[in-house]
């Protein structure tokens, strides 16, 4: 199959072909998530949470950003990489934004960027897309914003947020974005975005009415206790990657591992 692009992602809006995207983060998880056929691969500042530990994503570091796409990069044969601009480096200026932009794609080797906000964002998306780099928008919990919001909760739930989210779609899509992550909104509002706009919506605790999906990969493999509602599981790698290394552990103190056939002569 050929290399995906954004040409590709509008055209299933119109044909009404489902655009799966899942987070990545490194080469060998990436080399999988692409041999899998996943349309489009994060590589999400939610790094800062589920790779470094960090209680949100406020952290990442555009160094952060640029190491973990090359990575995912590398593994992305098929698939479209879209790196994600970190908290600080697109709010000060449209201009820091471009060069941060430049930079997570010329050295980062992404092939689209990915920034959250509304139509304060609109000069720094033309700026952007005026460099020759495609930009994905997200709206309504942005991650970013959760001092702003007092936590991580569901946006849009009263007619006045809902419709101005409503509005603030238009106004990316008129900036020029191509797609629009819409994250812990009410299904309800994310159809009437779906429907009010002519780019892929891709959703995260948004219905099942968005053009596509995205999970952090973490979230959906099972590695941690915690799941969000949104989040259906579909391995539970944690208890399995536990009972190996449980054995593991048990068999090199038994003296067990290694034997004979995993030695050299």
């Amino acid at each position: 199959m050929k290399k995906k692009t954004i040409l590709d992602i509008l055209d299933m809006k119109k044909t009404g072909d489902k655009i799966t995207m899942l987070t990545a983060y490194d080469f060998v998880m990436a080399s999988i998530m692409d041999e899998a056929g996943t349309d489009l691969l994060l590589v999400g500042d939610t790094m800062g949470m589920v790779v470094h530990g960090n209680p949100t994503t406020l952290p990442v570091t555009l160094e952060d950003s640029i190491r973990h796409t090359q990575a995912v990069a590398r593994g992305a044969k098929q698939s479209m990489v879209i790196g994600d601009l970190p908290f600080g480096t697109f709010q000060v200026s449209a201009e820091e934004a471009v060069r941060n932009s430049i930079k997570l794609v010329k050295i980062g080797n992404a092939e689209a960027i990915k920034l959250e906000g509304g139509s304060e964002r609109c000069t720094a998306v033309q700026g952007i897309l005026d460099a020759g780099i495609p930009v994905m928008g997200h709206l309504g919990l942005t991650p970013q914003s959760i001092h702003k919001f007092g936590g991580f909760k569901v946006q849009g739930r009263t007619e006045e947020t809902a419709k101005l989210l409503i509005e603030e779609s238009k106004k990316l899509e008129e900036a020029g974005i191509f797609s629009l992550v819409l994250e812990a909104i009410p299904w309800k509002v994310a159809k009437k975005i779906t429907e009010s706009i002519s780019i892929p919506t891709i959703g995260i605790g948004a219905g099942p009415y968005c053009d596509g999906q995205v999970l952090v990969t973490y979230d959906m493999l099972g590695y941690f206790d915690f799941k969000a509602k949104f989040v259906k599981r579909y391995l539970n790698l944690k208890e399995q990657i536990l009972k190996a290394i449980k054995e593991y552990n048990q068999e090199v103190r038994e003296g067990k591992f290694p034997d004979i056939s995993y030695s050299y002569d």
